[in-house]
């Protein structure tokens, strides 16, 4: 007998076993091993956090208008979105909201040259014929001169809007909307409902068209035109006819809208909180933002935080819930949102400290400068590319198990 006959067939398995554990290793890039995990069902993010890391995102881009920060800005969460994306319908929607943006940052552009800007310039780029308007339209004008100041204002403002529009696709991207009524209260669940329901239409509609053009093309039909639109439109519409009847149906066997009996003494204290904690941050709002509420303004918003709270606490008595698998905040999860939070404190600080480095001027005539600590707040944006789990990749081969 020779020593491969006497080997158990056993170990020759395992052997095979962990030499193709082995290959599969070796041909996984090398940066992947330093990385973030991959996500499981575990260790996934609640996307309450990539809601609060876009809406920091986008609250720093509110709060300027240089270029330089931000295209940083829309760099940080193109990267992230890049790295993070997975295949869901929601995700290809990204792409829909920067043309989205170019589109708003084209016509704010062709506003500014065809209606004249407020902006006085002194470098004429271009004088079209005016079209002369009645007495009734003074100080509206069609045509005239275009100054290369009002077209810097106009790109400014349009490239601040435009980032906004991206940093919320960039949520729309990463986070699955139909978990997002996991993270709301029960007082809030049928808002929560609709709101889902408009956030994940987009995305489907989109993934819709998307799939009936390749299917129009592969058929050799035309996609585009006019035509083209029209053969698309109909079944687009029956699709989500058929989803909403679906949902409606999913809801119905879910036990959507039931309700529970609560005394009517917690009633009445629900809708006492409620309204007068709206009332209380509304007047907190006013005094903060003026100089004659500092003093009253932070406790009177504070304490209608806590009334507002305390009443949807008490009308969630109202929608008994149920969680299945529940979401948990780990430590990934406080890194992602708390690095939007970081920017957006950032941005707000250095806007109170140096407002002109993030609003430069147009008149005189000067480039935009890059602020240094504000770029480093920005970057901190980055966080989530290195800490948050990445998405499971489907091209990977499969360990043997």
């Amino acid at each position: 007998m020779t020593t491969e006959d006497a080997t158990p067939t056993g170990a020759t398995t395992t052997t095979a076993q962990a030499a193709a554990a082995a290959a599969v290793q070796s041909r996984r890039p090398p940066h992947r091993r330093t990385r973030a995990p991959r996500a499981t069902r575990a260790n996934t993010l609640p996307p309450a956090t990539w809601w609060i890391w876009a809406l920091g995102l986008g609250t720093a881009a509110s709060r300027t208008t240089n270029p330089l920060l931000l295209t940083l800005l829309i760099g940080v969460a193109g990267y992230v979105v890049a790295t993070h994306r997975t295949d869901a319908p929601w995700a290809h929607s990204y792409t829909a909201f920067i043309k989205l943006g170019l589109a708003v940052l084209t016509i704010r552009l062709a506003f500014a040259v065809l209606l004249g800007s407020p902006i006085p310039g002194s470098h004429l780029l271009v004088t079209l014929p005016e079209v002369p308007l009645p007495r009734w339209a003074q100080g509206i004008r069609i045509g005239g001169r275009v100054t290369a100041e009002g077209l810097l204002f106009a790109l400014y403002d349009g490239l601040k809007l435009a980032t906004l529009l991206i940093c919320v696709g960039a949520a729309n991207a990463l986070a699955n909307p139909a978990r997002l009524l996991k993270s709301l209260p029960g007082a809030l669940y049928e808002a929560g409902v609709a709101v889902v329901v408009a956030l994940t239409f987009a995305p489907n509609l989109i993934a819709d068209v998307q799939r009936l053009r390749a299917a129009r093309r592969l058929r050799g039909r035309p996609d585009r035109g006019l035509r083209g639109l029209l053969h698309v439109g109909l079944p687009v519409l029956e699709g989500a006819l058929e989803r909403s009847v679906a949902l409606a149906a999913a809801m119905d066997a879910r036990g959507y809208g039931r309700t529970a009996k609560v005394a009517p003494m917690v009633r009445r204290a629900n809708t006492v909180l409620t309204l007068g904690g709206l009332l209380g941050i509304c007047a907190g709002t006013y005094g903060v933002l003026t100089a004659e509420g500092g003093s009253y303004g932070l406790p009177v918003l504070l304490a209608g935080l806590t009334a507002t709270l305390g009443g949807l606490r008490l009308g969630g008595r109202r929608s008994p819930r149920t969680r299945y698998r529940p979401e948990v905040w780990g430590v990934r999860a406080w890194l992602v949102a708390g690095s939007g939070v970081t920017v957006a404190a950032g941005l707000i600080v250095s806007a109170a400290y140096d407002p002109t480095a993030l609003r430069p001027g147009v008149v005189p005539l000067v480039a935009p400068a890059l602020p240094l600590w504000p770029a480093a707040a920005i970057l901190l944006g980055l966080l989530p590319a290195f800490t948050a789990p990445l998405p499971k990749d489907p091209s990977t081969p499969q360990e043997p198990s």
